[in-house]
């Protein structure tokens, strides 16, 4: 019973360090799925805990066997005084009280952890339904400039410092499990090109951006005023049909307009994040010579 007990502590305290790396890195990056797993493993640990300190107290079962088969003695009783009966309580209590002690404390310590992992989930959850609304995400350690530096006012979708950070970790993990990723940079008038063009509006294009793309994309909007669009596992001939499923949604919902794109993918075109947007970048830029709409794919070199 007693090395059950301490498998049992083992077992516990190594759940309670995968729950806290899962608790720090929920913190790290945000992901709501890290932060209701670290929740879940820390239940566990707690759970693992409760049932080594029970099977420490409970007595074990080859002790009483021995016990009941040696019979009941026949031998009289010694007469217990006040002050051995005492000894023998304090004892006792005395013997387990270091173990009771550091387990209660660690059961408090795992406790603690399970409320902070609780209390993490339920500031992302608010911070998703806040951004589903249409409302920058105000983060209460860092007020509206935190929002102001991961969401694009005029658009609701993330602005570009967001975008480096989200892509170069796409491209990591993408040279992980050997997948591609495409970049689609796009800029986008009102009205047709050849009878003159006004700035589209922003909320318009993110609109019909955001009913396009998959849940596992990320668009966002740059300071010069081009979207961009992260697509995850995508080679090009499937980002230049979204880029194109994007355009249809736009005009008909909103009429004439015209829509220029550049299109770069990893690693057909660039194995970096800088060298991938400034091959986007560049193809953008040659489907702006066009006075139509326009999907230009980066050259492989």
């Amino acid at each position: 019973m007693e090395r059950t007990s301490s498998d049992l502590r083992v077992v516990a305290a190594l759940t309670g360090v995968v729950g806290s790396l899962l608790g720090v890195a929920a913190a790290t990056t945000g992901a709501a799925w890290l932060a209701v797993a670290a929740v879940l493993v820390a239940v566990v640990a707690c759970t693992l805990l409760a049932a080594a300190v029970r099977s420490r107290s409970a007595p074990d079962p080859a002790d009483r066997t021995s016990t009941d088969d040696a019979g009941p003695s026949h031998e009289p009783a010694a007469p217990v005084t006040a002050g051995a009966a005492d000894q023998i309580v304090i004892a006792g209590t005395t013997g387990d009280q270091p173990s009771g002690a550091a387990a209660a404390a660690e059961l408090e310590e795992l406790r603690a952890r399970l409320a902070r992992a609780e209390q993490r989930v339920a500031e992302l959850e608010g911070a998703e339904h806040t951004r589903a609304a249409g409302r920058p995400v105000v983060d209460g350690d860092h007020g509206t400039h935190g929002a102001a530096t991961l969401t694009d006012p005029e658009s609701q979708l993330f602005s570009e410092a967001y975008f480096h950070v989200a892509l170069g970790s796409r491209l990591a993990s993408a040279r992980r499990h050997l997948r591609p990723v495409a970049v689609a940079l796009v800029q986008v008038s009102e009205g047709l090109a050849a009878e003159g063009t006004a700035e589209a509006p922003p909320a318009r294009i993110a609109e019909a951006i955001r009913e396009t793309v998959r849940e596992a994309d990320i668009a966002c909007r740059l300071e010069d005023g081009t979207f961009a669009v992260i697509l995850e596992d995508t080679p090009e001939n499937g980002a230049v049909w979204t880029v194109e499923r994007i355009r249809r949604n736009l005009v008909s919902r909103f009429g004439s307009h015209t829509m220029w794109a550049g299109v770069a993918c990893y690693p057909a075109h660039a194995f970096g994040t800088d060298e991938l947007v400034a091959q986007a970048r560049a193809a953008l830029e040659a489907a702006q010579e066009w006075k139509q709409d326009r999907i230009e794919v980066a050259i492989s070199e």
